[in-house]
């Protein structure tokens, strides 16, 4: 008996087309693949479209391509993740889950998880994934010690960072303990860090992260190049990573130091002409000695090309045209500094420095607000306007301009 474990297919992540295609196209691959390796049923431990609402065309691609699964009676069960989460717990998970496509397997009441039966015999439940680690406080108040005694083959699905295993480069990266997870089960099915783990731990059993099936982003197309998930042979023992690549990748790195954002334009031109067919990234680091990184035309060299899809990285190119200013601290203590500091021109002055602090701190929530489940950018915008008037006191300026 075998199962497919995938994690982190952030269908419709891609801003790009041509990747949000392909991030489809990944998803289409790995179902085809469980079809042709016969597995009993698919887990999907969260983030499988990249918001919870995702747009209806993604929603009636991802649907056809279940109902291959479907077809070919193989059941897929997921969790939610932090991208597919949703406060009001709507989310389009419920649709499909509606049209029997999938099943939901976080059955969560008073504490207490259900198990969800396959027809293999195999148990399931598990935790969803919520923003900023939210879910944590679920596993605090979790009874573990039913689903610790559960006899049979287990698998539990998370969808969070661990300590213990998290890497360097995810070290900022809130995360909590493997002790939160209830022990005694054969297999952990996890998501939500973008990379790939497999190991056996004592007194648990297989913890797994299947990487992400399609990378999503700059930096994951460029150090892992390609995506993947896991097949699971129960009877054999045996655990494969399957990996996915639907089109090649190729980096580029470019030292700007001491050239001219024309010299940089022939260099990219150089690279870019025998390109056929393939994801072109390219990365630029440097200070040009003449000209200004807006001086290169990316758009007209880029439209020549013949590669799938071309991603630029230029954070690190800078130009002696400028001087560059060294700013410390937060994005939030620059923020509020800034704001503070010019409160006397937007018409608020002699406050003191208590009063400006809460000042500036109210400005920033209203700032950073999104909108709200089913709120629509018009309403979103107006109820911004009308609270940041209330709070630079702006009420009569504004009476008498209307």
């Amino acid at each position: 008996m075998k199962f497919a474990h995938l994690a982190d297919c952030h269908v419709g992540g891609w801003r790009e087309p041509e990747l949000k295609r392909l991030s489809i196209l990944h998803f289409k691959e790995a179902i085809y693949q469980c079809i042709k390796e016969n597995v009993a049923f698919i887990l999907i431990a969260g983030d499988l479209f990249n918001t919870s609402l995702p747009d209806i065309e993604l929603i009636k691609e991802v649907a056809s391509i279940l109902k291959e699964a479907h077809d070919n009676d193989i059941s897929v069960y997921i969790i939610p993740g932090s991208h597919d989460y949703s406060v009001s717990g709507k989310t389009m998970l419920d649709v499909l889950e509606k049209a029997g496509l999938i099943e939901n397997v976080m059955k969560l009441k008073d504490n207490n998880l259900e198990f969800t039966m396959d027809k293999t015999n195999v148990k399931i439940t598990g935790l969803y994934g919520r923003r900023n680690s939210l879910e944590k406080q679920d596993y605090l108040m979790l009874n573990k010690s039913s689903l610790e005694k559960e006899s049979g083959y287990k698998i539990f699905m998370f969808h969070a960072l661990l300590e213990e295993l998290k890497p360097k480069d995810l070290e900022n990266v809130e995360a909590y303990s493997m002790f939160l997870l209830p022990k005694n089960f054969n297999y952990y099915a996890g998501g939500h860090p973008h990379f790939i783990y497999n190991k056996n731990h004592e007194g648990y059993g297989n913890i797994a992260y299947p990487g992400p099936l399609f990378p999503n982003n700059f930096k994951e197309l460029e150090e892992l190049k390609q995506g993947g998930f896991f097949i699971v042979d129960v009877t054999n023992n045996k655990i494969e990573h399957k990996k996915i690549k639907l089109k090649e990748v190729t980096s580029f790195f470019i030292n700007a130091n001491d050239k001219s954002s024309i010299e940089i334009e022939k260099e990219l031109m150089e690279k870019l002409k025998e390109i056929e067919d393939k994801i072109v990234l390219i990365r630029i680091e440097g200070v040009l000695n003449n000209g200004k990184p807006s001086d290169i035309n990316f758009r007209e060299i880029f439209s020549k090309a013949n590669a799938y899809s071309i991603l630029k990285n230029t954070n690190k190119l800078e130009s002696k045209e400028f001087e560059t200013i060294k700013i410390e601290g937060t994005v939030e203590e620059i923020e509020s500094r800034i704001l503070t500091e010019n409160l006397d021109n937007i018409h608020l002055k002699n406050l003191t420095e208590k009063e400006e602090l809460s000042l500036s701190n109210n400005l920033m929530n209203i700032l950073s607000r999104e909108k709200d489940e089913g709120e629509n950018k018009s309403d979103f915008e107006n109820r911004i306007v009308k609270d940041l008037i209330k709070t630079l006191r702006l009420e009569e300026v504004f009476e008498n301009v209307s």
